[in-house]
């Protein structure tokens, strides 16, 4: 005769300090498991385990019945840490590992790269150390709205993405620095889920690309390919610093990205909606008419409080805008921008971004990129 208490019980001793958050993105409690694999999981990692003919059953801690005491006995012998141990044995420096709020597209190739195709078990390591990289991606053209298939180059030898409008031996349409190189998933912006924004410097401004893959296993292996070109190049740039201090440096996410409506710096000019990206990391705000522009049209650097900044709620005296209640205004040595945001949620959630940037001291690198940011953008 089962007990189904008992093996409740028996699964409530695994709630150990590595079992308290999903095995694949970090949610804190998860309550699924994969008795396939022995770990503990969330549900929305779970349906992708359950999509995995191999994986065997996936179940729920609090709503299913545990009534086959061998799984839970498997389950007690393995765990998050056993299974790290095991899949995880190797995964690249440069590797992203997806976190609870990345998008689906990440978590997903993150899962099936450890259990379904074992990428990371030490006898297959190599399958990520490749310098160069070829294939086709759909990219949308800088003045025009459609997408194209073209073909893009990594070489990491080189330090560049090259990309082609035809395989006719010519040269390539565009050459993109790994040096100053970002690449970030925008799904919702680009309006398909294996959407990525490249972004570089180019002529003094941030030239935005805009690619998309239908494969997501595909798109996933270009953006670590991209970001093994990025390690290589800051491991080559700073052969001093540790692995610890340069995987931040690889890419980074925008920290927060939406429309505002922003006035002139006289405040006299009539406000104008814009769409804004914060890189928290480059400490940059930057602007644009249409959130697929390649250029764009303005920035404000976010300097520190040190440094003469500041982040203020509200608008300056008398004026107002469309959303009067909901303005935010960024004081730098230079002016005052004022903005308004379409809500007060949205202001709240500016505020604290922006808040959290100038509350971080400057690096020499963020001293040096605030004067070459001044001059690329004068007031």
């Amino acid at each position: 005769m089962v007990n189904r208490e008992r093996n409740t019980r028996l699964l409530e001793t695994l709630k150990l300090p590595e079992n308290s958050v999903c095995a694949d993105c970090g949610l804190p409690e998860p309550d699924w498991a994969s008795c396939k694999v022995g770990v503990f999981i969330c549900l929305q990692c779970s349906g992708v385990h359950r999509n995995f003919t191999e994986s065997g059953k996936v179940k729920s801690i609090r709503l299913d019945n545990w009534e086959d005491e061998r799984l839970v006995q498997f389950m007690i012998g393995n765990g998050n840490l056993k299974a790290k141990k095991k899949y995880e044995a190797f995964v690249p420096p440069f590797y992203y590992r997806p976190h609870a709020r990345d998008c689906d597209v990440l978590k997903e190739q993150w899962i099936r790269a450890k259990y379904q195709r074992e990428e990371f078990m030490s006898n297959k390591a190599t399958i990520h150390t490749t310098a160069h990289r070829e294939g086709f991606l759909y990219k949308r053209g800088r003045d025009s709205k459609g997408f194209q298939e073209r073909k893009f180059v990594l070489s990491r030898s080189e330090g560049v993405l090259k990309y082609y409008t035809k395989d006719n031996g010519k040269g390539p349409k565009g050459i993109i620095p790994i040096q100053s190189l970002n690449v970030t998933f925008q799904g919702e912006k680009i309006r398909h889920q294996h959407g990525l924004e490249i972004t570089y410097m180019k002529d003094s401004q941030t030239r935005n690309i805009f690619v998309y893959h239908d494969s997501g296993e595909e798109i996933v292996a270009w953006y670590n390919a991209l970001r093994a070109a990025r390690f290589h190049y800051l491991k080559t740039t700073y052969p001093q610093a540790s692995e610890a201090e340069l995987i931040p440096k690889i890419t980074r996410n925008y920290s927060k990205v939406g429309y505002m409506e922003k006035t002139g710096p006289k405040q006299k000019e009539a406000f104008k909606k814009r769409w804004f990206n914060l890189d928290s990391g480059g400490r940059k705000l930057l602007y644009y008419k249409n959130p697929l522009d390649a250029f764009e049209t303005g920035g404000i650097f976010i300097g520190s409080k040190e440094r003469g900044y500041t982040v203020k709620e509200g608008l300056p005296q008398g004026m107002k805008g469309n959303n009067w209640d909901c303005g935010i205004i960024i004081g730098t040595p230079a002016r005052e921008f004022v903005l308004t945001c379409e809500n007060v949620k949205e202001q709240r959630e500016w505020l604290d971004v922006l808040r959290d940037v100038l509350s971080q001291p400057m690096t020499k690198e963020d001293i040096m990129e605030e004067a070459n940011f001044r001059r690329k953008h004068p007031k």
